[in-house]
């Protein structure tokens, strides 16, 4: 079975009923165009992009994974839907009714396994629905890097009852890169998707490596997409900056090896160096399907690997994980 373990869609069901709920959210407005699609605004907050048709296209991803011989593929929602921006009570019904969704289109769809969307914008709330999603049978959960929105940090200390819930659960927690990396500078040149999610992705995991939280929730299951978003081409510079802090700051050499990757790195000799890096035990094929910037032939970055190897990337380690 070859696994993809990092994707995005958004049931069909779910966009008919954000069409008929949204009033029931006032803090939520949707923001239609002239092609039939929507975006989302939070809060009063800037309108996102307007949800691609592609996110919500069974047919069309199911043609893609048997085009490229993927069985099986791990789904989150859309970053941009979250709604981290919201109240409380709001975000928690907004990522309840996500999940619904996300859970009844994979029962009646076993190309697909879901991962939860919680309401990051509170440690209690987002402790809840985890636990609500574990009862109905996630194996976890995509969480973004910025929870509360722009500047939102993982470390923050209100959020500590969602880490317990993630420790008490073995939860998997894919650590996913919000839309707005919080860098003007990247949004020139397509830099926002080449440059801007790796490096929004590398401070928000550097944070839970120097504050102990990889180490202190260790049962819960990080994975990091983009191949580490950087994090084992600077172990280096990070241990230097750890080595000179010692008594205020956890080891990232030792959190480096409690984390999971994705293969999403566009680049064979790249994939080598993640290999050295964390080993073969650690590492899932990861395509970030539909979106432009992912990676449509998924398998190719494989090529030349030992065989053993590959299965362990296409389906051991995420068999593994996700107890498939």
């Amino acid at each position: 079975m070859i696994i993809d373990s990092h994707a995005h869609f958004i049931p069909p069901s779910l966009i008919a009923a954000i069409e008929d709920r949204a009033s029931e959210f006032a803090s939520l407005s949707l923001a239609h165009d002239d092609k039939g699609s929507f975006g989302f605004s939070f809060a009063g907050g800037k309108p996102t992009r307007p949800a691609s048709k592609m996110l919500s296209d069974t047919k069309g991803r199911i043609d893609w994974m048997d085009a490229n011989k993927i069985d099986l593929q791990v789904i989150g929602g859309w970053l941009d839907m979250f709604g981290y921006e919201m109240p409380v009570d709001d975000g928690q019904r907004w990522s309840s009714m996500i999940n619904d969704h996300l859970r009844q289109f994979c029962a009646e769809n076993d190309r697909f396994m879901p991962l939860a969307s919680l309401p990051m914008q509170d440690g209690g709330a987002a402790a809840m629905v985890l636990d609500e999603a574990h009862q109905q049978g996630f194996k976890g959960a995509m969480i973004g890097t910025q929870p509360k929105g722009k500047g939102g940090v993982l470390d923050d200390p209100t959020l500590t009852p969602f880490w317990e819930t993630a420790h008490r659960n073995k939860s998997i927690l894919f650590i996913h890169p919000v839309f707005d990396s919080g860098d003007d500078r990247v949004n020139d040149y397509g830099m926002n998707n080449a440059i801007g999610r790796i490096t929004d992705t590398l401070i928000a995991i550097s944070r839970i490596i120097y504050s102990g939280h990889v180490e202190t929730y260790h049962d819960a299951k990080i994975v990091i997409g983009i191949g580490g978003s950087a994090l084992p081409y600077v172990l280096g510079r990070m241990m230097r900056n750890y080595n000179l802090h010692k008594d205020t700051l956890a080891d990232p050499s030792k959190a480096l090896s409690m984390l999971y990757y994705d293969t999403l790195l566009h680049d064979p000799a790249a994939l080598e160096f993640l290999l050295s890096a964390v080993g073969s035990d650690r590492i899932m094929l990861g395509s970030d399907m539909p979106f432009p910037i992912g990676d449509p032939s998924p398998l190719a970055v494989l090529d030349g690997l030992d065989t053993a190897v590959r299965t362990k990337l296409v389906s051991g380690v995420a068999g593994q994980l996700f107890g498939l």
